[in-house]
């Protein structure tokens, strides 16, 4: 629902926010969260090719193995995070998640300098950036599903991830530029700086939220946001945010189309880590190729976040981005299946990777908007983290197993194809739903209100 012509911003600059959707008083929190985003992406992106280079060295042969040693550190880290997240209140919870990551940033600095061609703590570190890379993205949407309206979401959430793709551009440029001269130790320090500087952006968005973000009551409506005051402790036991799933036939919806997504995805990595290997036998050359499609992918990103998906969003709603991706990468399979190449295969990941940043995360953080917080802290970090692990876990060994009995890469792709359409359909259907939830909070409930009806008539 469009807010009132009143509210739209005049003149200058002004005309220029307006033209991406972004209305009077709202500017400030779309610089702060891009910048947020920048920082955060450009952390983990410097470091991304160095974690594929890892996993390469390895053994391609062995990666279904540091997937799975990824998806138990997650089980084992999910109560953890239930007891932090219930303990300490949002607006500290989140400084606290990211010092721990920087921590974490600075023993590994520490130890690739004592021992810098160690095996295990390549595998090590392979295993912790998989884990970390999860976590600080799963918390930083949810702080931004926390502080902007549904509404709002619909109209900016793209421009947010404009930033993540901005940073996801500059991050691995850096990176190949700066590790000649400051070695792998001094880029994780590198990015360990650029992830505490995310840490003044979590207080001004709290602040905003509650002069014009979620703390309010929308300009058309009188009753205000019911979800809990960022200054409290949200609550609840360690395991909620699994009984919450578990409880909620929406969010089980949203948990099958994240395991979905990881399966195409694990799918293609795998292809493409072998067709790397094949191609590029050199380590110093596969990092390069790494890069390059990483920027690649974000470039593009930010176009299309930039000028396409803010209006896709705002004419035809939740439910086309999340579908349309899918669709694409399902003829991408049938096109693989046919054409098993490198070539071929780097225009499929990046045509997932650009629909994934650009229309399929937006979308997907749109549909927590209109559940309430512990909902959006911890049920959505569960999904975001031990339900997308565990679909890479599963998916790796099964299609280490389509290898071993099919012997062709073809079966993998066909086989992708039609998981890719079920995940089109799954798309859709969430789309509806999200649809009847923001009609349902616009009709005057709050998110947290919705959110419990939802689950009140799914126990019936």
């Amino acid at each position: 629902m469009n807010e009132p012509a009143r509210n739209a911003p005049a003149g200058g600059p002004a005309r220029l926010w307006h033209g991406f959707g972004v209305r009077s008083g709202e500017a400030g929190a779309v610089i702060a969260g891009f910048l947020f985003f920048f920082c955060l992406f450009a952390s983990y992106f410097m470091l991304r090719p160095v974690r594929e280079t890892m996993g390469i060295a390895g053994g391609v042969k062995n990666l279904q193995w540091l997937f799975t040693a990824t998806f138990v550190v997650m089980l084992a880290a999910i109560p953890l995070y239930g007891a932090v997240c219930a303990w300490l209140p949002r607006r500290r919870f989140v400084p606290w998640v990211y010092a721990f990551f920087i921590a974490n940033l600075l023993a590994f600095a520490l130890a690739t300098r004592t021992l810098p061609d160690n095996v295990w703590l390549a595998r090590v570190f392979y295993v912790w950036l998989s884990v970390f890379n999860l976590f600080v993205v799963s918390v930083a949407w949810s702080l931004m599903a926390d502080v902007f309206r549904p509404e709002q979401a619909r109209r900016l959430f793209a421009l947010l991830a404009a930033g993540a793709s901005a940073g996801g551009l500059a991050g691995p440029v850096l990176g190949g530029w700066l590790v000649p001269h400051i070695g792998l130790t001094g880029l994780m320090l590198l990015s360990a700086a650029l992830l505490a500087a995310t840490l003044p952006g979590v207080g001004w968005l709290f602040g905003w939220r509650r002069r014009a973000g979620a703390g309010v009551a929308p300009p058309d409506q009188t009753v205000a946001a019911t979800a809990p005051d960022p200054a409290n402790p949200i609550g609840g036991g360690l395991l909620a945010g699994l009984s919450l799933l578990l409880r909620s036939r929406y969010l089980l919806g949203i948990g099958l189309f994240v395991i979905l997504l990881a399966t195409a995805s694990t799918f293609l990595y795998f292809e493409q880590a072998r067709l790397v290997a094949e191609a590029f036998p050199e380590r110093t050359r596969q990092t390069q190729v790494f890069s390059a499609l990483d920027a690649v992918v974000q470039a593009l990103t930010i176009l299309v976040q930039l000028f396409f998906t803010g209006r896709m969003a705002r004419r035809y709603g939740v439910t086309v981005l999340l579908s349309a991706v899918p669709l694409a990468v399902a003829a991408g399979f049938l096109v693989l299946a046919l054409l098993p190449t490198f070539g071929v295969l780097a225009g499929v990941m990046i045509l997932r990777r650009v629909g994934e940043y650009a229309l399929l995360r937006p979308g997907r953080e749109m549909l927590f908007t209109v559940v309430d917080a512990e909902t959006k802290y911890k049920a959505k970090n569960v999904i975001d983290t031990a339900v997308y692990r565990a679909g890479d876990a599963v998916s790796a060994w099964v299609k280490t197993g389509i290898d071993a009995l099919a012997g062709h890469p073809a079966t993998v792709a066909l086989a992708g194809a039609m998981l890719a359409l079920l995940w089109a359909g799954l798309g859709w259907w969430l789309g509806r739903r999200h649809e009847g939830q923001l009609g349902s909070t616009a009709g005057g409930l709050g998110s947290g209100a919705a959110h419990a009806a939802e689950l009140s008539a799914r126990r019936r």
